[in-house]
C-alpha cells in the first residue's frame, strides 16, 4: 500500500477524543438504541454474536434482521453528505432518520415511529447499558445529548473501514473457531476473537452476559476510540483465562505495551498512524505478537490452527503456472506437436 502522509491522513485520520467526545457520546447512545432493537429481534447466537453491528460501505449496519415474513436492515450512513439512519425492508420500503440535530429522546421516538410505519413492532429496555460517567438517563427523556459533528463521525468510520480490513486479514490466518469482525455497540469497539476450542470454568458470580461470553478459552483483539479510563484511541488485546507468564511475553511493534492494571496489551492509535513502515504492518505485528504470547503460554496447537502460508500458496501457484506455460511452449516448438 502507498503510505504517503496524505494517504495516511485519509485512511487513518487524527481522532483526538477531546475534540469530539460530546459527539461520540451522542453517537454511542444512538448506537445502543438500534443495537437493542437487533438484540430483541435477532435469533440468539453463541457469545452474543447476534447483537453486534458490521462495518459497511456507508457506516455501520445491523445486517438483515428477520421479522415475520420479511427481513429488514438498519444502517448508519456516515459517508454521504446527510448522515442518517436507514431502515429498509426486503419489501422495498425505506425510512430514514437524521442523525444531526436530534437529541437522544427525539431520535428514539423517530426510530420507533419509523419502525411502526414499516409494520415492525418491537420493545426494548430504554436505558443506556454500562455507560457510567456518560449517561444513565432513559432514552425517551434524554434531551441533553444531541451533539453531532459529521466530520469526526466520518473520520471514526473511515478508521473502522481500515481496521476492519486489517482484522479480516489477520482472521484469515487462523483456521480455528473465530468470531466475525464485528462492532459491539455496548462499548463501541470493533472486535475479533479467536478460540482454542476448549471450554473453561466461568468465574464465580458471572452475570448472564459474562457466562455466555467467557465460556471458552479465547484471545480477543479490538479497537476503540477512547473512554473514561483511556483518553485516546487504541488497539487492545487480552486473553481469557489469562495463563501464567502471558504478560511477560514480548510485544510488537516496540510502541506496544502491557497494562498490568487493565490486564491488556495496548497499542496507541497515534503510534499506528506514525508507524515507520505502515499502519497496517504495525497493527498486524501487534495482533500476531499477542496471539503468539497467548497461544504459547496456553499451549495452543499453533501449527494446526494456522492457515498454510499465503506466500507459500502464491509461490506454488506461480510454479504451477510456469510449468504449464513451459509445457505449452514445448508442445508448440516440437515438430510433431
Amino acid at each position: 500500500m502507498v503510505n504517503t502522509s496524505f494517504t495516511r491522513d485519509i485512511q487513518f485520520p487524527p481522532l483526538p477524543l477531546e475534540e469530539w467526545e460530546d459527539t461520540k457520546n451522542t453517537l454511542h447512545l444512538f448506537l445502543q438504541i438500534v443495537g437493542k432493537i437487533r438484540l430483541a429481534l435477532f435469533p440468539k447466537m453463541n457469545h452474543w454474536w447476534h447483537v453486534s453491528f458490521y462495518v459497511s460501505v456507508r457506516g455501520l449496519t445491523t445486517g438483515p434482521i428477520p421479522y415475520e415474513d420479511m427481513t429488514f436492515e438498519m444502517e448508519f450512513n456516515f459517508r454521504d453528505k446527510e448522515h442518517v439512519l436507514r431502515i429498509e425492508t426486503s419489501e422495498g420500503d425505506l425510512k430514514t432518520v437524521p442523525l444531526k440535530g436530534l437529541s437522544v429522546a427525539v431520535f428514539y421516538d423517530r426510530v420507533f415511529s419509523s419502525l411502526g410505519e414499516l409494520g415492525i413492532m418491537v420493545g426494548i429496555r430504554p436505558v443506556p447499558y454500562d455507560m457510567p460517567g456518560v449517561s444513565t438517563e432513559p432514552f425517551p427523556s434524554d434531551y441533553q445529548h444531541m451533539a453531532y459533528d459529521e466530520e469526526y463521525v466520518n473520520r471514526f468510520w473511515r478508521i473502522l473501514v481500515q481496521v476492519s480490513s486489517i482484522f479480516q486479514i489477520f482472521r484469515g490466518w487462523f483456521i480455528g473457531k473465530s468470531s466475525p469482525v464485528h462492532f459491539f455497540w455496548h462499548h463501541a469497539d470493533l472486535a475479533l476473537t479467536l478460540f482454542s476450542g476448549r471450554p473453561v470454568p466461568v468465574k464465580e458470580g458471572a452475570n448472564r452476559i459474562e457466562f455466555e461470553a467467557s465460556s471458552h478459552e479465547m484471545i480477543s483483539f479490538g479497537f476503540w476510540a477512547g473512554d473514561q479510563q483511556i483518553r485516546e484511541p487504541a488497539f487492545y488485546a487480552y486473553m481469557h483465562p489469562q495463563p501464567a507468564g502471558f504478560m511477560n511475553e514480548p510485544l510488537s511493534p516496540k510502541e506496544a505495551f502491557w497494562s498490568h492494571q487493565a490486564g491488556l496489551a495496548l497499542l496507541m492509535y497515534e503510534d499506528v498512524r506514525n508507524a515507520v513502515d505502515s499502519p497496517e504492518k504495525a497493527v498486524l505485528d501487534f495482533l500476531e505478537s499477542v496471539y503468539q504470547a497467548g497461544a504459547k503460554r496456553a499451549n495452543w496447537d499453533i501449527e494446526a490452527l494456522r492457515l498454510p502460508s499465503s506466500e507459500k500458496q502464491v509461490k506454488e501457484q506461480a510454479q504451477r503456472q510456469y510449468k504449464e506455460h513451459a509445457d505449452i511452449l514445448e508442445k508448440l516448438e516440437r515438430p510433431d506437436a
